[in-house]
């Protein structure tokens, strides 16, 4: 269990370190084409319907390459 919760952690850096790269070149997620919000007077909602799927595509090539690695 230890060595699962290092391995998350050392997940979490990277994905940290590649998201603030991205935001240095100029992509910063949750601003993407298909990203929507709404401002009203006394309402905003933001919805990253772009960055769902830009995140799904990713994790689903994660976990086929993770499972494919792992037989």
């Amino acid at each position: 269990m230890g060595r699962v919760l290092i391995g998350l952690g050392v997940l979490l850096v990277v994905l940290g370190i590649v998201v603030l790269g991205l935001e240095r070149v100029g992509i910063r997620p949750g601003h993407l084409p298909g990203d929507f919000a709404y401002r009203g007077r006394n309402v905003q909602m933001w919805f990253p319907l772009g960055t769902c799927i830009v995140l799904s595509i990713l994790l689903s090539l994660a976990m086929y390459l993770f499972s494919k690695l792992h037989r």
